[in-house]
């Protein structure tokens, strides 16, 4: 059922403490942890503690949670003192998304162009 952890879900084991991550917030509903990869100076992932595969699913079901995920990527990015930043949400594996829960990157201290990719 969405919205219950999934046992095959590497986020929903970050959220667990199974997996070991550097978090750098945590709110009630959200975690907020340093990106294994960064693409970026700055590159943190922001999830929901609930499982739901990807932006959409999420802001279908559960919005005030979609809506903390993009309060945290603000709050991550004055912690990380960016005066500019991007948040992003991948939505299936043709844009790249390779874990199946939803969640925002904040990415910044860097220049980017426009459009991504």
């Amino acid at each position: 059922m969405s919205g219950d952890p999934q046992d095959d879900c590497l986020f929903c084991k970050i959220v667990a403490g199974h997996i070991p991550a550097t978090i750098i917030r945590e709110t009630p509903t959200t975690v907020a942890f340093r990106d294994i990869n960064p693409q970026a100076p700055t590159h943190v992932l922001v999830i929901p503690r609930v499982h739901y595969p990807d932006a959409a699913s999420l802001a279908a079901a559960a919005p005030t949670i979609a809506a903390d995920i993009l309060r945290e990527a603000g709050e991550v990015a004055t912690d990380e003192k960016l005066d500019s930043y991007r948040v992003i949400f991948n939505t299936g594996s043709g844009v790249g998304q390779t874990v199946f829960h939803a969640h925002a990157h904040v990415m910044g201290g860097r220049g980017m162009q426009w459009p991504p990719g």
